[in-house]
């Protein structure tokens, strides 16, 4: 859609009431490199969640119980995916039974939005079997993390509408966790994302820290998800374009050369070269290991971010912690490297 034809558009919903017309606005916006923005509606008391499991397994039944309860403290009701507690060796069911657990919350209109009980491995397997169409005439608030990346990713390839990357039902839901989740997602609020301020007693807070890699400001979508899902899609369909985009990434129990080898694969691809910006999250017990040289992963994201000539940091509250940040996926931010923070710049619900 050109310029021309999203004015267009925009005019002819003007006559149709105020309402739609934000709506309309909402979804011909336009991702550089990729399809229109679609925002997903917004949640409110009494909304059913559909409980998907895109990846491995959940062995207790006790486990969805206890996220059941999570989601009625919050005022949402909940609907399991038909492949909740299923096995299929360390899968939630085969490829393909996955996979309709997600098509299946989509399609039905009684889910206003949908969670995945948890990660682990085999979101990526079940991309093929995915109606993007399907889902792309339902917009919903998807939300989730760590191999959840790859469903977010992929959506954003291929229908251009905003998800959320944050915790998953399993998730510990502490107080800092839904201090960005419910009013990003039940009021269209429009965040600073500031790490918390740590409770230690020292002279110098050393917890929760940032550090500038390269100083400066930007905006763009924010786009990525866990460095290692992220990067095992290079090459294939469900990556979505880059350009002028916010990247974000975080890991878990990576060696630092994994860390190495992960960002020299983004940059050959060219999608480095294509950020506005970076936002390093947390690498959750991502050691030195015996890599030769020593190199610490500060020295490493420099190596490899520094030349880029954008703003970049590191340690933004995004990641495996027992609370995180929700942040929405193509939803358009303002980062500054040199505070360590961003901003969201508009709704990420209508």
């Amino acid at each position: 859609m050109n310029r021309r034809q999203m004015l267009g558009a925009a005019s002819t919903m003007l006559a149709l009431g105020p309402q739609i017309a934000m709506e309309a606005v909402a979804q011909v916006k336009v991702q550089a490199g990729g399809p229109p923005v679609l925002l997903p509606p917004r949640l409110k008391a009494g909304d059913t969640v559909g409980l998907i499991e895109p990846a491995s397994a959940t062995w207790e039944p006790f486990a969805i119980q206890l996220i059941e309860e999570a989601l009625a403290n919050l005022g949402l009701k909940s609907k399991r995916a038909h492949n909740i507690l299923d096995r299929d060796g360390y899968f939630a069911g085969d490829d393909k039974a996955r996979a309709d657990g997600v098509n299946q919350m989509f399609a039905d209109p009684e889910v206003a939005a949908i969670m995945s009980v948890r990660g682990g491995w085999g979101t990526a397997r079940i991309l093929p079997w995915l109606d993007f169409d399907l889902i792309g005439q339902n917009p919903k608030a998807l939300i989730g993390y760590s191999d959840i990346t790859a469903l977010h990713l992929a959506i954003q390839a291929k229908t251009g509408m905003v998800t959320f990357h944050g915790p998953v039902g399993i998730s510990a839901w502490g107080k800092r966790s839904l201090e960005t989740f419910k009013p990003l997602l039940f009021d269209g609020a429009m965040p600073d994302y500031v790490n918390p301020v740590a409770g230690e007693d020292r002279l110098v807070q050393r917890k929760w820290r940032t550090q500038t890699i390269t100083p400066g400001s930007a905006r763009g979508r924010l786009l990525g998800g866990n460095l290692t899902v992220m990067t095992a899609l290079v090459g294939t369909p469900y990556l979505p374009a880059f350009d002028g985009a916010i990247l974000f990434f975080e890991d878990i129990d990576e060696a630092v050369y994994r860390i190495d080898r992960m960002l020299t694969q983004l940059g050959q691809a060219g999608i480095l070269g294509r950020v506005a910006g970076v936002i390093v999250g947390n690498c959750t017990d991502c050691s030195q290991g015996n890599s030769v040289g020593g190199f610490t992963l500060n020295e490493i994201l420099t190596h490899h971010l520094q030349p880029l000539g954008v703003p970049a940091f590191q340690g933004a509250f995004i990641g495996h912690l027992t609370d995180q940040f929700t942040v929405p996926e193509g939803g358009l931010v303002e980062m500054d490297a040199d505070a360590g923070s961003f901003r969201l710049l508009e709704p990420a619900v209508r």
